[in-house]
């Protein structure tokens, strides 16, 4: 039996969130060890990229929402 493009969406999104959220983890790491000795605004860059990957997490958490979340759960969403 092969997944709909819908089920394997659902297998990746939280693959996604997870990877993400690991990558502002390492950016935060490295924001915070750099610190204002950076220069040129490199912390200040980290945080932006930081916010950025929160926000695309927020995103892909909704599709996923949508979708009835992760395959093996059930969403009080309905579509």
């Amino acid at each position: 039996m092969s997944l709909s493009e819908t089920e394997k969406l659902r297998v990746l999104l939280p693959h996604w969130i997870e990877h993400n959220r690991e990558h502002a983890a390492e950016f935060r790491e490295w924001r915070e060890r750099i610190g204002q000795s950076g220069g040129e605004g490199i912390a200040a860059q980290l945080e932006s990229a930081t916010q950025s990957l929160e926000e695309a997490c927020k995103a892909l958490s909704l599709a996923l929402e949508k979708l009835g979340g992760p395959p093996g759960t059930h969403s009080l969403v309905h579509n």
